[in-house]
């Protein structure tokens, strides 16, 4: 691998081998903070271990204690040889994820672990790297980092990479777009034949097409070349740690880790 960054996988089980196969750290995206708060583990197959807990709150209803629910965290670790953690915790702040977040920031500050936290909860634990997300529908990546960079520190920052495919009517106040599924965006390049640009502010590509029906669209997609630009411009501002959802970008990992 010649990106010169450190890269980790976000893979769920049914992806987990498959994630492993490129040598990069593997979060595992087996586990929600549960009700009570107790840690919900989906199956993971028993031969699968070391990488981080990749830990999601979808449904969590707020109420609990996070000292309890920290120590089922570090003993699913420790059963799994896992030695860091993200929390994907997404929404407004609760309190009770707050708390957790601070806790699980000591715990693993002691035993030298890493400890990811959305931007959401960046404020919270001085210790925990900050993921930054590259999807952007304006603006410009690069003053987005730089601007996260000097609010929580460099050493802070990692940037979680989401590949984008997003069809947008223009105008597009709200700045938001139509999701498109891989197939979906094939089906309609192929249909328009359109001329593909790049963005250097956005590190992604797009296009505009025409509809009969509603008039003006705007396209915005990834590819492995926009990813690699996204990590270079990372690294330029000296954020060398970044996320990836194994899923999104299962396709294009070899050519995101060959060689420029």
């Amino acid at each position: 691998m010649q990106l010169n960054s450190t890269l980790i996988l976000t893979a769920p089980p049914a992806h987990s081998r498959a994630a492993l196969r490129f040598g990069l750290p593997v979060a595992h995206a087996a586990y929600r903070v549960g009700g009570g708060p107790h840690l919900f583990r989906a199956n993971m197959p028993i031969s699968v271990r070391g990488g981080l807990m990749a830990l999601d709150c979808v449904g969590f209803d707020g109420r609990g204690e996070a000292g309890p629910f920290c120590q089922e965290v570090l003993r699913e670790c420790s059963a799994r040889g896992y030695d860091g953690i993200l929390c994907d915790f997404e929404g407004r702040p609760m309190p009770l994820l707050t708390e957790i977040v601070r806790t699980l920031a000591g715990l693993t500050q002691k035993r030298g672990w890493p400890l990811y936290v959305t931007e959401t909860y960046g404020g919270y634990a001085d210790s925990a790297k900050v993921l930054i997300s590259s999807a952007l529908s304006g603006g410009s990546l690069a003053q987005r980092l730089a601007e996260a960079a000097q609010r929580y520190g460099q050493g802070r920052v990692a940037l979680a990479i989401e590949r984008v495919a997003e069809d947008f009517y223009l105008p597009s106040p709200s700045g938001q777009g139509q999701p498109l599924s891989q197939e979906e965006l094939r089906r309609l390049m192929d249909e328009r034949s359109p001329s593909i640009f790049f963005s250097t502010e956005l590190c992604a590509h797009y296009f505009t097409y025409m509809s009969r029906e509603n008039g003006a669209h705007f396209v915005l997609f990834d590819d492995a070349g926009s990813i690699r630009k996204k990590l270079q411009v990372a690294r330029g501002l000296g954020i060398r740690q970044a996320v990836l959802s194994y899923p999104q970008v299962e396709d294009l990992m070899e050519d995101i880790l060959a060689a420029p």
